[in-house]
């Protein structure tokens, strides 16, 4: 049998370890990536290692996600953001130039790279055949200090696809459907690798949507090969020197295989409040709307926004709805209006905001009390939109234009034909968009406004724990439950000991100042917890509360990562119905447990109200060295420092 393309591609990369499932594996790193949500974390931690620049082939450092400027916090960690680029060696995307995701495979992003980026939809870049994949922020810094990434050998789940999608289908409703079959959950552990002839009929925009989403499937990485239709979009980006040929023997060997039929797929929605609570699109005519949002990291490039634009030529948006269109990038909002898009979307009515993240992380964009609002993001987490009780539906561009007329959830195909979207031979764009790098560190000042904390370091584990059960939640917990975005809070996000202070605001008001009192804590999970955005603040401010284990049914892989990188131990039931029997305000003894990390013990008896229960650590041996530390920066130091 011959190899996958994300075989080869991990292959290549292989730095430590061997290619076994679930072993633990580390690979070479050549271009990372942050977002400012997360970066300003990001080179206060790499600050700590004392490493003069990056030493990756391309760091960048994006401003996309706090682009509103509210009061001076957002504009300070744009101000030192700035310059820790300059300083360390990354180039910088300033405020405006558009999401990560876009922007790099626009300009940087290239068939065969591996890319480690701060942000969990940075899978997008798999659709230029890239092995990329979303770490927590310490992570990042560990690889622009030229470390590996260490995580466990994938299953390759092969996705054999046929057909071609009909009018009015695109790549959201691919998305949609695999959602909608296998749920939130069914990519964990996996990397998913579309192959088979219907590849070559899914355009670039399909590709890098469905990439975009394979982190909300679970997936660490969603890997396309590089084939024509990758050579025409880096031509059409003005660099097609930088591609070559990339695809899976012939005979590739999968750990699994789903086949896909493109043409049986129907324009899709999912409904509130998960993006894998999905049905037919005619099945909710009846759902009123009065906002319809295009863009977005998932559905803001060139060709969604052209689509939205080419519907809404000559007619008018329904007078209840509010449009709002966020181009992904500044080279798609140029193009777009070279070609007459945003004309069109002006006069239908359309507000045209700036390239960004916005209301996706909940940035503005709130929808109004009581209402439906329809998006074409890749997230519907409730109170994600910013406002707790909102109703917030996911879709294409197709759905959303078409909806946006009628001011209700509408099937596109009641339209008539689709429209054909215009190219450009070449897309416009200016290397000028983007800061370099300083020739000298010597000759950088790195300026910190009041907001910005130092990064906190936690002490090594006991040798015995004990701790109050401060919180128990349920199955599919996201991060934004553990942390919540918006902008009352991401300004935050420089700002450990402030931001600490919203820790499971959505579940838990009073969780930070129980905290306090208890000293030290424990929380009680369900299935998959940590799901969503790879914030390493849902691990980070947590810790600073005292937060010292977390006991689940099963963890998310980034929020894993990341209560490891700090010193959290996350330690999963033995038994899932001793879950049922744990309270709020239960003790918990943990004897020996420093011993049960460092010496390999596969699982540790906990003393309870109720009696002993078993729990399992399932740890590699780098991960128990790292817990025993208090956290990865106390390891990384020493052995920079040794």
């Amino acid at each position: 049998m011959g190899q996958t393309l994300a075989g080869k591609l991990i292959a290549s990369h292989l730095v430590h370890g061997t290619m076994e499932r679930d072993r633990e594996i580390g690979i070479s790193i050549d271009h990372t990536f942050t977002q400012d949500a997360t970066g300003t974390m990001v080179y206060l931690a790499f600050e700590t290692l004392n490493i003069p620049r990056v030493k990756t082939e391309l760091s960048v450092s994006y401003v996309d996600h706090n682009i509103i400027q509210t009061d001076n916090r957002n504009a300070d960690d744009h101000r030192f953001l700035h310059d820790t680029a300059k300083k360390y060696g990354a180039v910088l995307s300033p405020p405006g130039n558009g999401v990560s995701h876009h922007v790099h495979r626009q300009r940087f992003g290239r068939p065969g790279v591996s890319l480690l980026g701060s942000d969990s939809h940075t899978t997008t870049a798999g659709c230029l055949g890239m092995l990329a994949i979303g770490a927590g922020g310490l992570d990042v810094a560990l690889a622009m200090a030229g470390r590996p990434f260490h995580f466990n050998m994938p299953k390759i789940w092969g996705v054999y696809c046929t057909g071609s999608l009909q009018p009015w289908v695109s790549g959201k409703d691919v998305i949609l459907e695999l959602l909608r079959r296998y749920s939130v959950k069914g990519g964990r552990g996996r990397i998913m690798e579309f192959f088979g002839p219907g590849v070559a009929n899914l355009d670039m925009s399909a590709r890098g949507t469905i990439a975009n989403m394979g982190v909300d499937i679970g997936a660490t990485a969603l890997v396309f090969p590089s084939d024509e239709v990758t050579r025409d979009y880096l031509r059409l980006q003005d660099r097609q020197e930088q591609w070559q040929e990339l695809a899976a023997d012939p005979d590739p060997e999968y750990d699994e295989i789903t086949e896909l039929d493109l043409g049986g797929i129907e324009p899709l929605v999912a409904r509130p409040h998960s993006p894998d609570n999905v049905v037919p699109a005619a099945e909710l005519q009846d759902v009123e709307l009065s906002q319809v949002l295009v863009g977005s990291s998932t559905n803001g490039s060139y060709r969604d926004i052209m689509m939205a634009a080419e519907i809404m030529k000559g007619r008018r948006a329904h007078e209840t709805v509010s449009l709002d269109v966020n181009p992904g990038s500044r080279q798609v909002m140029e193009n777009a209006t070279r070609m007459g898009g945003l004309l069109h979307l002006v006069h239908a009515g359309a507000r045209m905001h700036q390239s960004g993240c916005l209301g996706c992380i909940g940035m503005g964009q709130v929808p109004a009390t009581g209402t439906n609002s329809l998006r074409t993001f890749p997230r519907n987490f409730k109170g994600r939109s910013g406002l707790q009780e909102d109703s917030v539906y996911l879709c294409s561009p197709e759905v959303a234009a078409v909806s946006a007329l009628f001011g209700r959830i509408t099937d596109p195909r009641t339209l008539g034909s689709c429209p054909e979207v215009p190219y450009p031979e070449k897309y416009d764009f200016s290397r000028e968009w983007f800061v370099q790098p300083a020739s000298s560190s010597e000759e950088v000042e790195v300026v910190r406004g009041p907001n910005i904390q130092p990064m906190p370091l936690f002490p090594e584990l006991e040798d015995e724990l004990e701790a109050e059960v401060l919180l128990k939640v349920g199955d599919n917990i996201t991060t934004d439950h553990i942390l919540p975005a918006g902008n009352r809070i991401l300004p935050l996000r420089s700002n450990i000991p402030e931001i600490s202070q919203y820790v499971f605001e959505a579940l838990d008001r009073e969780f930070p100042q129980k905290a306090a009192r208890a000293g030290e804590g424990i929380v009680v999970g369900g299935e998959n917890y940590g799901q969503g955005s790879s914030r390493e603040h849902a691990a980070l401010a947590p810790r600073y509360l005292g937060v010292r284990a977390k006991l689940a049914k099963s963890f998310a892989r980034i929020h894993k990562a990341n209560l490891i990188n700090y010193g959290i131990v996350p330690l999963e039931f033995e038994n899932p119905e001793d879950y049922n029997d744990l309270r709020t305000g239960a003790r918990i003894r943990f004897p020996g447990i420093r011993r049960a990390v460092l010496e390999g013990g596969e699982r540790i008896e906990a003393s309870t109200d109720n009696g002993p229960i078993g729990l399992l650590i399932g740890l590699t041996d780098r991960e128990r060295a790292t817990l025993a530390a208090g956290g990865a920066l106390n390891r990384v130091r020493e052995q920079v420092w040794a």
